[in-house]
């Protein structure tokens, strides 16, 4: 999804002018076809009225390719294998490598050459490296995957199959397409006839108010940018209200669109996450860049080997390297995208598992989402609020004959009206005209020519847009005929209209839809009609329509308040039925906005009260915008879960945007996370799998950070008081080597029930409290182990160097594997809290295989030696009161700062 920030900067200050990207034949070619009539047109696109034949689309596919433009696909593999070597970590390595190369083979003699280090580093580097390509390579193919499942259409006309649904990618020049309300542009297109069509352009061009399209031939299209031509619509633009047939122009990278995405292809702006993990990387290569010429330079001077001391600060800057974390943050997500496409929310953009994670606040719609999003007809009523079947057929001409988008409404009206066998009626009348709906008149209007050649319009919408327009209602008889034809009509007063008002009100307060449906008798005349027509109309009545709250949706609302997370409904519905819905289904009435009082209200006044109004009714689609915007403003983050074409702005501005797959194009271009059902507790198991996602990542950052900074204190102290190095070069290595090992498991790590249930979001400061509160635990059991070992076990000289290296390998190894388990928790480990399975597994293995290695054949290549046993008591306490210690700091970091991961 191209987001709005990019095309922003794409199109930079060309507002309504054409961009220099757009290539000049595409430009010439939609300006040729713009000045034509239909005939010229239809013969230079070669292309007839019924549509394109099975032949011509097949030729016309193999010339211009699949209709899609470039967006961020997943690279070749062997260039995401080359990216994987591209991080600050493993270019550190990649140069200590190159300089252990040199000290230790090049200028060596070749009896002494030794390419242990060299070989050591190669393995880390491609163990990091091979990790992230591998974790990269499948989670683009389950992107992509996750991608394909989601699909945009668009209704064609074919000469041999006629009107069809087809995936917009399958579009060629030429071909004919309908267009509706809710639709998206699927790719640029001449309007070849229209109805009331207007379009948004705003992706394109900024303005927020729809353009009105027609199909007129424009004789000065070669003077006019592209953008103004009123009988062309782009790519990625969408219908607002109206209808048409349209003729396709360009596709793919030819279209306007296509021209801006090549310029928006490549990395996306960064996150606050990923501008805090960068900071986290390289603040510690900082403290290497610090650290390990302190530790050459003290080695150097005490122990007067130079090169031996190159070597050791060469070996402790890979120490301190944490080649690993781009591999566990790529794996996380990875596995988290597949994770949740399992539970039926497929995520499009990898970084909003971060944003789910740390949503606070969901806005959401009513319909479908809180509501069974199956509407039945439940009341038909005349205007003395009586059960009137005249009402319902009037109801059912309407959503009958018109051709623009119908709603759950329009499709209720005609299951009910089949069930009562009454389509016959439909007979009598052919329709002649249209005037479709939109979100400002909220009504829609259908016009229809009797026997007689009298016109009829039936307009159907929101109560109070049209009980404005009419001046008369009908007096019901008893005839049960069509009222036009018997019953009396008399002049709408006061007290009718205030009757009127008052059913209304009451039906809504039952959790019903209302709508009014008015009727206008004309003489013959021309087809002209237009939204002014709609005046003076005869009221006929209300048809009243139930959506029962969804069963699934009380508890729904509730899991998701105990994670955390605050539900505010932002609808355009009134707020009688919106305030009963909520109260079925456990939302909080604390209170009410509407859209008028919005309006109103200045920015400040909306941001001193949003938290305290859960209902925010009668809005449109710029307000739900608005509304949006200010919670952001306040420091939350916000989801937006929506399906309609009045949800995209909305959709578009949270920092997650939620959709369905049944919803509208635009609103599922628009979205990051698409729920394969459109069920709140769906949504839950997403913003489940987002957090723990998000906590794998910050333990793994928490763990790295906190033991790098202790084991600086600890070889920094070492070196200044020992006479000899306090472990070889090769054996940090094989320790670092064989800790990150252990880490590879975290991926599949679950999290805490208390770490679930608060939203979570990235706090650069808790990372350096942390590392400076919990590191130097490490380090001084680092000390109490060199203290045995020096006196306990007298490897106090050059000569039982080996020993004490041997020692501190083995404590070194197990206190930072085991710190896994100590850190990833807020609980007591192994007794409150334990690790997956295949964390305890790996960490367990790598622990044993530290103890066994000085015992093993191979323990000569790295210089380590057989421990005694007696020694291991001593390490068991060691490990012991570490984990206390550490256990103790943990309980006061928490009481103190009120953290953890």
């Amino acid at each position: 999804m191209l987001k709005r920030e990019k095309l922003k900067a794409a199109l930079g200050k060309n507002n309504g002018h054409q961009s220099t990207e757009f290539s000049t034949a595409s430009a010439l070619k939609i300006k040729e076809v713009a000045a034509q009539d239909k005939a010229t047109f239809l013969y230079t696109l070669k292309s007839h009225e019924l549509g394109l034949s099975s032949s011509e689309v097949k030729d016309r596919f193999h010339t211009y390719g699949l209709n899609e433009v470039a967006h961020e696909k997943a690279p070749k593999w062997y260039v995401q294998f080359f990216e994987a070597f591209l991080n600050p970590f493993i270019g550190v390595l990649i140069v200590l490598s190159i300089i252990s190369l040199i000290t230790d083979v090049i200028i060596q003699a070749p009896a002494d050459r030794d390419y242990t280090t060299v070989a050591v580093i190669s393995i880390m580097v491609m163990l990091s490296a091979m990790l992230r390509f591998v974790q990269e390579f499948r989670s683009n193919q389950a992107a992509e995957k996750l991608k394909s499942m989601v699909k945009t259409t668009a209704t064609v006309l074919r000469e041999q199959t006629g009107r069809e649904e087809i995936d917009i990618k399958q579009l060629v020049p030429g071909d004919i397409i309908l267009l509706s309300a809710g639709d998206m542009i699927p790719a640029d297109v001449r309007i070849m006839q229209s109805k009331d069509l207007f379009v948004s352009q705003a992706i394109l061009t900024g303005e927020a108010l729809p353009v009105e399209k027609t199909d007129a031939a424009n004789k000065k299209a070669d003077k006019i940018s592209p953008l103004d031509l009123d009988n062309v619509c782009f790519m990625g633009t969408n219908v607002v209200s109206g209808t048409a047939h349209a003729i396709v122009v360009n596709t793919g990278s030819e279209t306007y669109f296509g021209s801006l995405s090549k310029s928006l292809v490549g990395k996306r702006a960064e996150t606050s996450f990923d501008k805090g993990v960068n900071s986290v990387s390289w603040l510690l290569i900082r403290f290497m860049l610090v650290m390990v010429p302190l530790v050459f330079l003290i080695n150097g001077f005490t122990k007067h080997d130079w090169l031996q001391a190159l070597l050791f600060g060469i070996s402790i800057a890979v120490g301190l390297t944490p080649e690993m974390l781009p591999m566990i943050v790529t794996a996380n997500l990875a596995k988290g995208a597949v994770n949740m496409s399992k539970r039926k929310v497929v995520v499009k953009r990898l970084n909003a598992i971060q944003n789910i994670g740390a949503m606070d606040i969901l806005c959401t719609d009513k319909t479908g989402t809180l509501t069974m999003d199956k509407i039945v007809l439940e009341r038909h009523l005349n205007v003395f609020g009586h059960e009137d079947n005249e009402v319902m057929k009037w109801a059912y001409l309407n959503s009958y004959h018109q051709t623009g988008l119908k709603n759950l409404l329009d499709l209720a009206v005609l299951e009910h009206v089949e069930l009562h066998d009454c389509l016959k009626e439909g007979e009598a009348f052919e329709k002649v005209d249209e005037i479709p709906f939109d979100f400002q008149r909220r009504r829609m209007s259908v016009i229809l020519e009797e026997k007689n050649h009298k016109h009829l319009l039936i307009c159907k919408g929101a109560v109070e847009e049209v009980l404005d327009l009419c001046t008369h209602a009908f007096d019901p008889g008893e005839d049960n005929q069509l009222q036009i034809k018997s019953d009396a009509i008399i002049p709408m007063d006061e007290k009718t209209r205030d009757a009127i008002l008052k059913t209304s009100r009451k039906l809504n307060e039952e959790g019903l839809r209302v709508l009014l449906v008015a009727i206008k008798q004309y003489d013959e005349r021309p087809l002209t009609y237009t939204v002014a027509d709609e005046s003076n109309m005869i009221l006929t009545g209300f048809v009243g329509f139930l959506d029962p709250a969804k069963p699934s949706a009380k508890p729904s609302i509730e899991a998701l308040h105990k994670l955390g997370i605050t539900i505010k409904v932002l609808t355009g519905d009134n707020e009688v039925v919106t305030k009963k819905i909520c109260k079925d289904v456990g939302i909080p009435v604390v209170n009410i906005l509407l859209g008028k009082d919005l309006e109103n209200m200045s920015d400040e006044e909306l941001t001193a009260r949003i938290d305290d109004i859960s209902i925010l009714a009668k809005l449109s689609p710029l307000q739900k915008s608005r509304v949006v915007k200010v919670l952001q403003a306040k420091g939350h983050t916000v989801g937006f879960m929506g399906d309609g074409i009045n949800d995209a702005a909305a959709l578009r501005d949270a920092d997650v945007g939620i959709s369905v797959d049944t919803a509208v194009d635009i609103a599922k271009e628009s979205a990051d996370i698409i729920l394969l059902e459109k069920d709140l507790m769906v949504l839950r198991k997403g913003v489940i799998y987002g957090r723990r996602t998000f906590g794998n990542i910050i333990k793994y950052i928490k763990m790295t950070a906190s033991s790098n900074f202790g084991n600086m204190f600890s070889m920094l102290g070492a070196s200044a008081l020992l006479p000899f190095l306090p472990m070889l070069p090769i054996q940090i290595l094989i320790n670092n080597l064989l800790y990150d090992i252990s880490q590879i498991s975290i991926p599949w790590d679950k999290m805490d029930d208390d770490y679930i249930i608060k939203p979570r979001k990235w706090d650069a400061s808790g990372i350096s409290k942390f590392m400076i509160y919990i590191g130097p635990i490490s380090s001084i059991f680092d000390y109490a182990t060199f203290a045995v070992l020096w006196y306990v076990f007298k490897a106090n000289s050059t000569a039982h160097a080996d020993f004490f290296q041997t020692g501190w390998f083995v404590e070194s190894l197990l206190s930072q594997t085991l710190i896994v388990h100590m850190i990833r928790t807020r609980k007591i480990p192994f007794i409150q809290s334990w690790a997956a399975t295949p964390v305890v597994a790996l960490t367990s293995l790598i622990m044993l295989i530290g103890i066994a290695l000085p015992f093993s054949p191979i323990a000569s290549a790295f210089k380590l030696v057989a421990l005694p046993l007696s020694f291991f008591p001593w390490l068991i306490g060691i490990l012991f009161c570490y984990c206390l210690l550490t256990q103790v700091i943990k309980n006061w970091f928490i009481n103190k700062f009120s953290q953890w991961l």
